[in-house]
């Protein structure tokens, strides 16, 4: 009897200490999509993009954009909020021919990530007709209705 009461104890325990280390990993997953009409000022372009960027609690970064019907020059990561500009702060890697992935060793700092769950980061992708940008995409985190 001793035994079944040591082993239900220490099952709730176990459970218990599982249950709380599950609600800690909170990365966000956020699906991004891109276009001319994002861009600050509007772009008139067929140019498109889409993709997956995770963010961790740790505040690394990573993920990838595939674009389509642009020869991009370049893509980065900016902060600045819906219809803002601002200074790119993590410069995407060119990882195929129409893909752009987050450096492995990316990390946001702590006000890059306050921005980020503000809303105010964003994904620009540049080519030669549109040096400032030609398509854009808010990394717009889920907010958790729990």
């Amino acid at each position: 009897m001793k035994i079944i009461r040591k082993s239900r104890f220490t099952l709730v325990i176990v459970a218990l200490i599982a249950s709380a280390f599950a609600g800690m990993a909170t990365a966000s997953e956020i699906k991004v999509n891109l276009s001319g009409g994002q861009e600050v000022p509007a772009v008139q372009t067929s140019a498109s993009g889409s993709g997956t960027i995770i963010v961790e609690d740790d505040k690394s970064i990573k993920g990838k954009i595939t674009t389509s019907d642009i020869k991009a020059t370049g893509a980065h990561i900016h902060e600045g909020a819906v219809g803002k500009t601002g200074s790119d702060i993590i410069t995407l890697k060119k990882t195929g021919e129409n893909e752009w992935s987050v450096p492995p060793d990316a990390k946001l700092t702590d006000a890059q990530y306050d921005a980020f769950k503000a809303g105010g980061l964003y994904i620009n992708v540049h080519s030669d007709a549109n040096k400032s940008g030609e398509i854009r995409g808010q990394l717009k985190r889920k907010v958790d209705s729990n």
